[in-house]
């Protein structure tokens, strides 16, 4: 690629200035507040407008879990200026996973972290990764969240390489319901959709997870246009035009070819090697064709899913409740795919103390 054609071809947009200082903090008495978000030691409320300029305090609940009912075992993950710890409820036995988050850090990266608590309190989705309770005190932030023992996606394939196919329909069955939840249900366009931000357990379920850089729209017609995320990059997103729900579906389809290759859809042209520059990664989704399946190697039902995630022009991409009704998706039903045992055979780093 000539130096100098980047800019002509690509048009970055950053987050709009305003975009990091929409939320004014408040940190005192023990409280932190994001707009109507309010947590204490006590736990985490949404408040009225009337209750931001005096809030009431948080009474906590009978069965209410508590930070110092929990035993740290190790620390399973690190980001976003925090921990990941498995923790252990002393009276119960019941694993957790606790995310710790000093909040001494700068405020684009608390605004994602109240974003994410917005996100955890409201949803309920037995495809979303449980959050039970969030705390504030001393300057930090303490999330208890569902432990999954089977890790992540990322981890599952460090371990396999590749996934077969009738796994791969079986786990995008489930992610597609999460999805759906999320776009139809609760509006929010997740925009960090990676294998590490889908957790799975032992008994065959994978959840979603990590909301931190998640947009919360109006409606399921409401676009963004700010540029945030991972390499999981969409088209749209890297021209600078609006992105939406769909914009979700073209990493699920990226998602869903790293799984059954075992590499990420985008290569450099000397595969031998890294990517020179963020830009040449860019620069390629932008003037390359979508990425596809092998057809010599997938059946054409999956090679017809990848295409209809991964249209450049998001208006020709399916949605996911248009994608739940592919004729991928429930192409190997008669075999009675059993995740369970194909996590728990896969093994994981995570699952072991």
């Amino acid at each position: 690629m000539k130096k100098g054609s980047l800019a002509a071809n690509l048009k970055l947009t950053l987050p709009p200035s305003d975009e990091v200082s929409i939320s004014k903090f408040l940190t005192k008495s023990g409280t932190f507040m994001d707009g109507d978000l309010l947590v204490n030691r006590e736990g985490v409320r949404i408040v009225s407008h009337r209750e931001v300029e005096v809030p009431p305090p948080i009474q906590p609940s009978d069965n209410q879990m508590n930070l110092a009912d929990l035993y740290v075992i190790k620390v399973i993950g690190k980001g976003n200026g925090g921990v990941v710890q498995l923790v252990q409820h002393k009276w119960t036995g019941q694993f957790f996973a606790l995310k710790v988050i000093q909040m001494n850090i700068e405020e684009s990266i608390r605004t994602l972290i109240a974003r994410e608590l917005k996100i955890n309190q409201s949803s309920q989705c037995p495809y979303i990764v449980v959050c039970y309770q969030s705390f504030y005190d001393n300057g930090t932030i303490s999330i208890i969240l569902e432990y999954m023992d089977g890790g992540s996606l990322a981890d599952l394939l460090k371990k396999v390489k590749t996934i077969p196919e009738p796994y791969l329909a079986s786990i995008c069955k489930q992610v597609l319901r999460g999805l759906l939840y999320l776009h139809h249900e609760k509006h929010i366009i997740h925009r960090d959709f990676k294998p590490s931000n889908l957790l799975i357990n032992h008994q065959g379920e994978i959840k979603i997870t990590d909301f931190g850089v998640s947009a919360i729209k109006a409606s399921t017609s409401e676009q963004a246009n700010t540029f945030v995320g991972t390499l999981q990059l969409y088209v749209e997103r890297i021209v600078g035009g609006n992105y939406s729900y769909k914009s979700d579906i073209w990493s699920l389809g990226l998602v869903l070819l790293e799984c059954a290759t075992g590499q990420f859809p985008y290569l450099p042209p000397d595969q031998a090697k890294l990517w020179d520059s963020f830009f040449e990664l860019m620069s390629a989704i932008v003037e390359q064709p979508p990425p596809c399946a092998p057809s010599d190697q997938f059946s054409q039902e999956f090679c017809s899913f990848i295409s209809a995630c991964v249209q450049k022009d998001p208006k020709d991409r399916s949605s996911a409740q248009d994608l739940l009704t592919h004729p991928f998706i429930n192409m190997y039903d008669d075999l009675n795919i059993d995740l369970a045992s194909y996590f728990s055979e896969a093994g994981s780093p995570l699952a072991t103390f």
